[in-house]
C-alpha cells in the first residue's frame, strides 16, 4: 500500500522524523539510545527516530555552537555510527537554512560502502526523499514475515537490473519498426534503421531530463511542444514538428550555448546547454539533407512514451510500468541479432567481479611504485587484514557461522586428521571450530566432523542432505557447507597469521578486494600513499574492443569512483588538520586538486565526468552499440544531480566510444611500415612516409590530450579543437586504409571496390588516439 505522500511531506517540513516513521511508513519505536559522537574539534547528538527489524534511524544534531557538519565530516559521523550500530539511515536536519541532508548508505555485497546524500529544502520538493521513502515503506500484512534482509533490501534502494520489463521491450521493438517507416528521406535501409536508432536515442534522453524538470520546468516538455506545433501549424509539412522543432532543439538549442536569440529562446524556452555529441548534427543528417518524419511518428511514440514512468536513478523497478536507464541495456541485448553477429549482453556480476579482479590490482601495482613503503614493513597497509579478518570474507563464505567464542578447536581442517588434543572432546551439541560457533549443529551431521573414530562414510551419510536455511547457501547440501567451512577458516588463519602480502591473493582466496582497497586509502596514514593512488586511479585507462552497450565500462565507472572520493575525502583530511599559517603550502598539490573539484556545483557529477573523459574507452563493429553507450554514459552523469542549476555540459566522448572492426586495422606503427613497403614503397622513401605517419599520430595525441581536458574544464575552445582533431585523425585514417586494403588485395584506385572493403571490413587502427592504450 503507497503512503500518503502529502502526510509524509507535511511531517517533512516540520522535521517531525519520528512520527512519519512509526506511523506514515510503518517502522517501530527507536530500540537504542542516543548516541554521542565526538571528533577531534566538535560534539554531535545523534538521536533515535525508529528501527526496524535491526535497522535504525538517527538524527544528527551539532552539540552547542558547533556549525553544521559538511560532507567530509558527516561521514566520519557515519564512519563513527557503524561501529555502533552497523546498519542505519543518518538524517542531518539543519534548521538555519531550512535543509535537510538525508544519509543513504550502501553496502552491496562484494563492494564495500557507497555514500549517497540528498540536500533538500523545506520550500522546494521533497520528491526525491518521498519516492525513496515509499520504497521503505512496511505494510502491515508484510509485517510477521519480514526479515532484516527485507529491510536492508528496501533501505539500500539496490538496484534490481535483471528486472528489466519483456513488456517494455516488446512494445519498444514494435514502436522502433513503426517509427522507421516515417522516415522520409533516406534511401538505403540500414542507413533508416541507423538513424531511426540515433533518432529514439535522443528522445529517451530527453524523456528522461524531462522528468526531473530540466527543460523549461515541463514534465511533459515534448509532448506539449509537439501540440503547440501542430496547433500554431496544423498539417503544413514545411513546419512538421521534425524539421522545424526538433531538428533546432538538438542542433541549435541542447548543442548550443547563450545567448540563443529571442525566437530560438521563444520557441524552445527555458533549456541547458548539454553539448555531449549526442545532438550534434549526426554523419546522416550531414549525409542526407533532406530527412524529415511526419508527426505522426512522434505522436504514437510519445502515447507510448507516456506509458511509463521514467526515473533517472537506479532505482529498483517495481512494477512493469517503470523506466530506468539500465532498460537500455537490456533493448540492445535483444535489439541485435546475437545469432548473426554474436552479441551477447554481459550481466553485472560477471562485468563486476573481472573488472574488479583486474583493475584493482593494476591500481596495486602502480601505486607500490610510488610508495614502496606503505606495502612493506612493520606497518603495511596488508596490517588491515589481521586486524579484522572477517571484514574482507564475502558474507557468502560465512553463512551460517554465527558469533564468535573464546574456545578454539582445530575441527574441520580440510583433508586433515584431528589434533590428539581433540580425542576428548566428543561434545558435538554445539560444535566450535577455530573460535567460531556454528549453533547447534544436529548430531547425525556433527559426528561425521570427527575424522579419527572409524567408519567414516556411514557417520557421514547424511552428509549429503539438504543444509537448513540458517546455515545454508541456496541448494546447498551438509557437505558443501562443512567445505565452506573449512575453506573459511584456512583463509580466516591465514589473514591472521600475516600471510598475506599480494593483492593477487585476494583473487587466490576470493576475498573482498574492493573493500580493502576502500580501506587501505580510507585510513592512510601519510600522503605519500594518497598521491600513488590518486595518480593511479586518475591515469588507467579501461579498454572493452567490444563495448556493446558498456556493461564493462559500467563495472569499471562503480570501481573507480568511491576509490576517487576516498582520495578527494583524504586530501581533504589532511589540508584540514593543518592548524598554523607557517604551513599553508603544504599539500598544495592536495589543495589544487581540491580547489577544483569544488569549482564545480557537483561533486558527484564532476567525478563520473572525470573518469568517463579520462578512463573509459570502448569500440565497437555495431553504430547502434556506440550510441547506446553514449547514451548511457550521459544519463549516468545527468543522473547525479538534483537541480537544473547544478548541471554542466555533458563531456563529448566521441573520441572515447568509437565504431570499427577492432580485428581488422594497425594496431602498431611497426605493422604501418610494413603496409607501406608492400605497397611498393622501398628505401628512403619508405622512411619519409612512415616519418609523416608518426609525426601525425603524434599531432594526434597530443589535440586529444588538449581536448580532453578541455572537456573536464568546459573549455569554449574544445569544439575548434575537436573539429582540429576530427581533421587530423581523418587524414591519417584515410591514409592508414589505403596502405591495409593493399595487404587485402584491393587497389584503392578502383573506387567501387575500395568503397565494398570498406564497408564491410570497417577497419579501426589502434595507431590513432587508442595507440597509448
Amino acid at each position: 500500500m503507497p503512503i500518503n505522500r502529502s502526510i509524509v511531506v507535511e511531517h517533512l517540513k516540520a522535521y517531525d522524523f519520528r512520527k512519519m516513521f512509526i506511523e506514515e511508513i510503518g517502522w517501530d519505536y527507536p530500540t537504542s539510545g542516543p548516541v554521542q559522537i565526538d571528533l577531534k574539534k566538535n560534539s554531535y547528538h545523534l538521536e533515535p527516530v525508529a528501527e526496524k527489524r535491526g535497522v535504525h534511524v538517527f538524527t544528527c544534531v551539532p552539540e552547542g555552537d558547533t556549525e553544521f557538519p559538511d560532507r567530509h565530516i558527516r561521514q566520519k559521523i557515519e564512519t563513527r555510527l557503524r561501529k555502533i550500530v552497523y546498519e542505519h539511515l543518518l538524517i542531518f536536519p539543519n534548521i538555519t537554512n531550512k535543509t535537510q541532508v538525508w544519509q543513504w548508505v550502501f553496502r552491496k555485497p562484494g563492494g564495500p560502502a557507497r555514500y549517497r546524500e540528498d540536500t533538500v529544502s523545506v520550500d522546494q520538493s521533497f520528491e526525491i526523499i518521498v519516492q525513496k521513502l515509499d520504497n521503505i515503506s512496511i505494510n502491515i500484512e508484510d509485517e510477521e514475515e519480514l526479515r532484516l534482509l527485507d529491510v536492508l533490501r528496501a533501505l539500500r534502494d539496490a538496484a534490481d537490473r535483471d528486472r528489466v520489463t519483456k513488456r517494455f521491450y516488446d512494445k519498444f521493438k514494435t514502436q522502433q519498426k513503426n517509427f522507421r517507416g516515417f522516415i522520409q528521406g533516406i534511401a538505403e535501409e540500414d542507413d533508416q534503421q541507423w538513424y531511426s536508432a540515433v533518432m529514439l536515442n535522443r528522445l529517451m534522453f530527453i524523456y528522461f531530463i524531462q522528468k526531473k524538470s530540466f527543460l523549461d520546468g515541463n514534465v511533459n516538455y515534448l509532448r506539449d511542444k509537439l501540440a503547440q506545433m501542430q496547433a500554431k501549424f496544423g498539417q503544413d509539412k514545411f513546419y512538421s514538428f521534425y524539421r522545424f522543432f526538433l531538428r533546432r532543439l538538438f542542433h541549435e538549442g541542447l548543442n548550443q550555448k547563450e545567448p540563443r536569440g529571442k525566437e530560438l529562446d521563444h520557441l524552445l524556452g527555458n533549456i541547458p546547454y548539454l553539448n555531449g555529441g549526442i545532438f550534434d548534427e549526426h554523419e546522416l543528417e550531414k549525409k542526407y539533407a533532406d530527412i524529415d518524419i511526419r508527426d505522426e511518428a512522434f505522436e504514437k511514440l510519445f502515447a507510448f512514451f507516456d506509458e511509463y514512468q521514467w526515473h533517472l536513478d537506479d532505482r529498483p523497478l517495481r512494477a512493469d510500468n517503470e523506466i530506468n536507464p539500465d532498460v537500455l541495456g537490456y533493448i540492445f541485448e535483444k535489439y541485435v541479432n546475437q545469432k548473426e553477429l554474436g552479441a551477447y549482453y554481459t550481466k553485472e556480476d560477471i562485468t563486476e567481479y573481472i573488472s574488479k579482479n583486474t583493475i584493482i590490482p593494476f591500481l596495486f601495482d602502480e601505486a607500490k611504485k610510488e610508495c614502496r613503503i606503505a606495502f612493506e614493513g612493520e606497518r603495511s597497509v596488508w596490517d588491515l587484514l589481521k586486524e579484522d579478518p572477517d571484514r574482507y570474507i564475502y558474507d557468502a563464505v560465512k553463512r551460517g557461522i554465527l558469533s564468535e567464542s573464546p574456545a578454539c578447536s582445530r575441527r574441520m581442517r580440510a583433508g586433515r586428521q584431528m589434533d590428539t588434543d581433540d580425542a576428548d572432546d566428543t561434545d558435538y551439541g554445539t560444535e566450535q571450530i577455530k573460535g567460531v560457533t556454528l549453533g547447534q549443529l544436529p548430531e547425525k551431521i556433527a559426528v561425521g566432523l570427527d575424522t579419527k573414530s572409524p567408519n567414516l562414510l556411514e557417520r557421514r551419510k547424511d552428509w549429503n542432505s539438504r543444509t537448513p536455511e540458517k546455515y545454508a547457501l541456496p541448494t546447498e547440501i551438509w557437505r558443501e557447507t562443512i567445505a565452506r567451512w573449512q575453506r573459511y577458516f584456512e583463509v580466516r588463519t591465514k589473514l591472521e597469521n600475516d600471510e598475506v602480502h599480494t593483492i593477487n591473493d585476494f583473487i587466490t582466496y576470493n576475498l573482498n578486494i574492493r573493500q580493502f582497497a576502500q580501506d587501505v586509502i580510507e585510513t592512510a596514514e601519510g600522503p605519500e600513499l594518497i598521491r600513488a593512488f590518486y595518480k593511479a586511479i586518475t591515469t588507467v585507462t579501461v579498454l572493452d574492443p567490444t563495448v556493446g552497450s558498456g556493461a564493462f565500462l559500467f563495472a569499471a565507472l562503480n570501481i573507480l569512483e568511491p576509490f576517487y572520493e576516498a582520495c578527494l575525502d583524504r586530501m581533504q583530511a589532511f589540508v584540514d588538520e593543518l592548524t598554523d599559517d607557517a604551513s599553508s603550502q603544504k599539500y598544495s598539490d592536495f589543495r589544487k586538486i581540491l580547489a577544483k573539484l569544488y569549482g564545480h556545483p557537483s561533486r558527484e557529477y564532476f567525478i563520473y565526468k572525470s573518469i568517463i573523459v579520462n578512463n573509459l574507452y570502448g569500440v565497437d563493429i555495431l553504430e547502434e552499440a556506440v550510441e547506446i553507450c553514449k547514451l548511457r554514459l550521459f544519463l549516468k552523469l545527468v543522473a547525479q544531480i538534483e537541480a537544473v542549476d547544478e548541471l554542466e555540459p555533458l563531456p563529448d566522448v566521441d573520441f572515447n566510444i568509437r565504431a570499427g572492426n577492432t580485428l581488422v586495422g594497425y594496431t602498431k606503427l611497426e605493422e604501418v611500415k610494413k603496409g607501406v613497403s608492400a605497397d611498393l614503397f622501398a628505401g628512403k622513401e619508405a622512411e619519409r612516409i612512415m616519418a609523416r605517419i608518426v609525426s601525425q599520430v603524434e599531432d594526434v595525441e597530443a589535440l586529444f590530450d588538449v581536448f580532453r581536458e578541455c572537456q573536464i574544464e568546459d573549455d569554449p575552445s574544445a569544439g575548434d579543437f575537436k573539429k582540429e582533431l576530427q581533421a587530423k585523425l581523418k587524414e591519417v585514417e584515410e591514409e592508414l586504409n589505403r596502405y591495409l586494403a593493399g595487404e587485402y588485395g584491393i587497389d584503392h584506385s578502383d573506387e567501387e571496390a575500395y568503397t565494398k572493403w570498406l564497408t564491410s571490413h570497417k577497419p579501426f587502427h589502434w595507431a590513432g588516439i587508442c595507440m597509448r592504450l
